[in-house]
């Protein structure tokens, strides 16, 4: 599994602000609803209802909020970049200003488990978050988010 089989190109946004995680969920389930045609308002929902069960900032900076969703055939996923970063609850304590969503089919459980670990894995590589942190242009995240999963693959 590679990342550019989860996430559209259009489906990575820069986010100028956020003033609560409910706000930048609801950033989030614009983004799947133009980039996927989800429902905003199911994703939403059910973004919020994962993360009622605990908070899903990583660490460092990231959080990887995920939800499964009824209608959806298969793993897809939003990736947002802050420009200014928001209290998120965070294990460490540290505010967020990158977040890469994944959205899931109910039944898809060995899948969702892979996406989640490969983003997961991904955006633990340090040099991997500093050039994201560095450029605020969706095309070039996209880039650095595919390419440097390439490099790490090989």
């Amino acid at each position: 599994m590679e990342l550019s089989s989860i996430l559209a190109p259009e489906a990575v946004k820069v986010i100028a602000s956020a003033s609560s995680k409910k706000r930048l969920f609801q950033d989030i389930s614009d983004v799947a609803q133009s980039a996927y045609g989800l429902d905003a308002q199911t994703t939403l929902e059910a973004l919020l209802e994962r993360e009622s069960l605990g908070p899903t900032g990583v660490g460092h900076g990231v959080a990887l909020p995920h939800a499964r969703l009824e209608d959806l055939d298969q793993v897809t996923g939003v990736f947002v970049i802050l420009e200014k970063p928001l209290d998120f609850g965070a294990v460490d304590r540290q505010p967020v200003d990158v977040a890469f969503a994944l959205f899931a089919p109910e039944q898809a459980g060995v899948e969702h488990l892979k996406a989640l670990a490969l983003v997961s894995r991904t955006l633990r590589e340090a040099s991997v978050c500093t050039k994201l942190r560095a450029n605020l242009d969706a095309a070039t995240l996209y880039t650095i988010l595919t390419e440097g999963q390439s490099v790490q693959a090989a």
